[in-house]
């Protein structure tokens, strides 16, 4: 896909006082005991959830999705964005310490971090790859989407990979409506970047999947998987749905 690795230094492109967003990528399973218990009991505990979901610390940005029916061992999905790791934290705190938080597995995490491209150049407009700022757009669909490079790939010279990355963003740009987040994800999880994709329709994100297919800088690909379609919705719908209310 079209991430990209740090080019030459090691300091990054940023400046030392510029905020940065942090991108966190919650998936939640809810435990089947939960759907057993007395009505008033749910409703009660995914009102208190929801409400927590509403009402985030100070500087946090949440979107919530659904994935029920769409992903063996997840149902929901929590996307949280700050420039600080403390307030995404007692988020989370808080989420699991509903009632309904006793109920919850988080199967999938994952964490990144923004900056800006190196690899885009003259070629960033004030869009993805040129900011160090994340911001949903709150499209219908969210795809989600963590990725390692091969070790091999961060061998040859910048500028040749600069080479290679032109042709993804070429293609990228024939898709114009498919809209990418990149999380750098070096050292701070196990994945090298989490990237996430939002799209009106599903088949938008297929088609430019597999447009870069045989580029390149596919060859330098080492795992993409898993790979998660998410559902835009409010944290209510997100919770009906996983309790089993259509």
């Amino acid at each position: 896909m079209t991430a990209e690795a740090p080019g030459p230094g090691s300091e990054g492109p940023e400046a030392a006082d510029e905020p940065r967003d942090f991108v966190k990528y919650t998936f939640f399973h809810l435990h089947p005991e939960w759907r057993r218990l007395p009505p008033e009991t749910r409703a009660e505990g995914k009102a208190r959830f929801a409400d927590v979901l509403d009402h985030p610390p100070a500087g946090v940005l949440v979107r919530t999705y659904s994935l029920m029916g769409l992903k063996a061992g997840t149902e929901m999905m929590v996307w949280s964005i700050g420039t600080e790791l403390g307030p995404l934290q007692e988020l989370h705190a808080r989420l699991l310490g509903t009632p309904l938080g006793g109920y919850l597995d988080t199967p999938y995490s994952y964490l990144g971090m923004a900056r800006r491209s190196e690899y885009l150049g003259e070629h960033a407009h004030g869009g993805e790859g040129s900011d160090t700022r994340r911001r949903p757009l709150d499209l219908p669909y969210l795809f989600v989407y963590p990725f390692v490079k091969k070790r091999e790939w961060h061998a040859p010279p910048f500028e040749e990979r600069r080479r290679v990355m032109g042709e993804h963003f070429r293609i990228g740009h024939q898709h114009p409506n498919v809209r990418i987040h990149t999380g750098y994800s070096f050292g701070l999880d196990d994945m090298e970047f989490i990237l996430s994709f939002e799209a009106e329709r599903p088949a938008e994100f297929l088609d430019l999947v597999s447009d870069l297919r045989p580029t390149e800088a596919s060859r330098y690909t080492a795992l993409e998987t898993p790979i998660f379609t998410c559902v835009l919705s409010s944290a209510r719908r997100m919770l009906d749905l996983a309790d089993g209310l259509p």
